[in-house]
């Protein structure tokens, strides 16, 4: 069965790709494809779901589906999501919730949470030889449980997945003197907005421009060269926000959010580090609704570390976790010497997957609460921004010289 699945998917992509040159013929494809939201619909049929997206231009796509929750994933390269509207665009009562939006640079993505689980009974995209406009229709019927996990799976695309593993070459020692690289991590993008609040104002769009000024005045200093997990409007997942700190080369990783919380009214800025338990409720559910972003924006995250691999990540992370936390004091201890405001327990720790590099301090920083008026006001705020970012960045240079102070005892 999944076999089937893989050959329909496979054989709709390379009978579009087939009409590509007609269509190219009528139109350039230098621009974005459109999305058309007047010729879009998601809707029931009684024997299922039917999907219509009206497109300006054909594109070349793929569609498969994954397990727990159940999801049908579609990909294309690429597409505009400007205008449509999730509310107005999907009617269906099968579909839990729909996501659309940048995936990585070069392809978007949407993500279909059905309520029950389903397959794929029919696609085709349709292109019209003279204003090459496109029309994709999928019929989607339900099935049982055991025929949807055999079908389910994403197939392997090194556009956009992850690399196979690599041996991992040991560091070379590093000069004292030498600039430090920072992984700075804008969270959520592309389809996966983070919080969102009245005015059209997404956690994803504050914390990439916030990463921007935070990036500029670290490079200015000197002490710091400067990468970023997302440059754009795109998603990215967990497993690869670490991979491209490792890969890079980073020595620091900083993680931003700015979060809402439907309990209570948290509120101040606070820095997390890593712990398996988290020290608060708080913490432990916003640690889970960010592992379960990616799984709703469609990554599979099925694989896991076996248990040596635990053991032995665990040791590495002994000696990683307590720079983790004297970094994490030092950039509390500079926000509230600028005026904050700190949440009244600014250092926490729960179990946050982006936190898990064995071998590079990491911590996470929520600016502040969205869900709180106070917070979301200072967060748009650009006088704030630049203030916490300048902060950040004297935290940063005071936990610079005593980790190097301390490494240099060590070595001793």
């Amino acid at each position: 069965m999944r076999a089937l699945f893989a050959k329909l998917c496979l054989c709709l992509t390379l009978a579009y790709l087939a009409l590509l040159p007609a269509a190219a013929a009528a139109q350039g494809f230098s621009a974005l494809a459109r999305v058309l939201p007047e010729d879009s619909s998601l809707q029931d049929t009684g024997a299922g779901v039917e999907l219509e997206l009206g497109l300006s231009q054909g594109v070349p796509y793929r569609i498969f589906a994954l397990d727990d929750p159940y999801r049908l994933v579609l990909d294309f390269q690429e597409v505009d999501w400007t205008g449509l509207q999730a509310e107005d665009f999907d009617r269906s009562e099968l579909i839990e919730r729909t996501r659309f939006g940048g995936y990585v640079p070069g392809w978007s993505r949407m993500v279909l949470t059905l309520t029950e689980p389903m397959q794929l009974r029919t696609a085709a995209m349709d292109i019209d030889p003279e204003t090459s406009a496109a029309k994709l229709k999928l019929a989607l019927a339900p099935i049982d449980a055991e025929t949807f996990a055999a079908t389910a799976g994403a197939p392997y695309d090194p556009r956009l997945d992850l690399p196979m593993p690599a041996e991992l070459k040991p560091r070379a020692p590093r000069d004292d003197d030498a600039p430090l690289v920072v992984m700075i991590d804008p969270g959520h993008g592309g389809l996966d907005p983070g919080a969102e609040a009245e005015g059209g104002i997404a956690e994803k769009d504050l914390m990439l421009a916030f990463a921007y000024d935070l990036g500029e005045r670290l490079v200015r200093s000197g002490a710091f060269e400067v990468l970023l997990t997302r440059e754009g409007d795109y998603f990215v997942s967990l497993e690869r926000r670490i991979a491209m700190a490792h890969q890079q080369g980073a020595d620091v990783f900083i993680s931003l959010h700015a979060d809402a919380v439907t309990e209570g009214m948290a509120h101040g800025t606070v820095v997390y580090t890593l712990s398996e338990s988290a020290s608060d409720v708080a913490s432990a559910k916003l640690a889970e609704r960010h592992d379960r972003a990616d799984l709703l924006s469609g990554s599979d995250l099925s694989a896991a570390d076996d248990v040596v691999t635990d053991v032995m990540l665990d040791l590495a992370r002994q000696e990683t976790h307590p720079r983790s936390t004297a970094l994490a004091r030092s950039v509390i201890e500079a926000l509230m010497e600028a005026g904050g405001p700190v949440n009244r327990r600014p250092l926490r720790s729960a179990g946050f997957s982006v936190l898990k590099s064995a071998d590079i301090p990491s911590i996470l920083i929520e600016l502040g609460f969205m869900s709180s008026p106070r917070d979301l006001e200072l967060l748009t705020d650009p006088d704030w921004q630049a203030k916490t970012a300048q902060s950040i960045l004297n935290g940063l240079l005071v936990w610079r010289e005593e980790d190097a102070a301390r490494r240099a005892l060590v070595r001793q």
